[in-house]
This record gives structure tokens, C-alpha cells and sequence, in this order.
């Protein structure tokens, strides 16, 4: 699952691949918003959590890694 967070204040999105459901990650960011927790915390693919504070949250994008294309071709 692909994940992209937009941090406040911060010039680029931080991307992640989650091995978490899409629906895992909504509940988090949900949580987060809610005031639930301090940290919207998530896991990507190799084990390495992040960390975002959940005030500075601008938007997260939940959706499915693009393919990727290999190869000279015209599309």
C-alpha cells in the first residue's frame, strides 16, 4: 500500500510502502486526527517506522503502488 503524508510546513511529501491494509492506515490517521495520539506512526515495508506529529498533519494519500514500467517504449 502505497502511503503519502503532506507535513506542514515542508517542502516535500514523505512516501512510504506499507504492508499495513488501507484500511489499517485510515484507522491510524483517524486516531491521530482525533486526538487520540500525539504521533500518526506507521510502518513501512523494511521495518522503518514513521513518525509525524499528528498537529502538523497537512494530508495523507492512501492508494495502491503504481506498477512500474520497464523498458523503451511508446505509450
Amino acid at each position: 500500500m502505497e502511503v503519502k503524508i503532506g507535513v506542514q510546513h515542508a517542502p516535500r511529501e514523505i512516501v512510504l510502502e506499507s504492508g499495513q491494509s488501507a484500511e489499517e492506515v485510515e484507522r491510524v490517521v483517524s486516531e491521530a486526527l482525533a486526538g487520540k495520539s500525539q504521533l500518526l506512526s506507521l510502518v513501512d515495508e523494511h521495518g522503518r517506522k514513521v513518525l509525524v506529529p499528528a498537529d502538523r498533519l497537512a494530508y495523507v494519500e492512501i492508494g495502491e503502488p503504481a506498477p512500474r514500467k520497464v523498458g523503451f517504449g511508446a505509450l
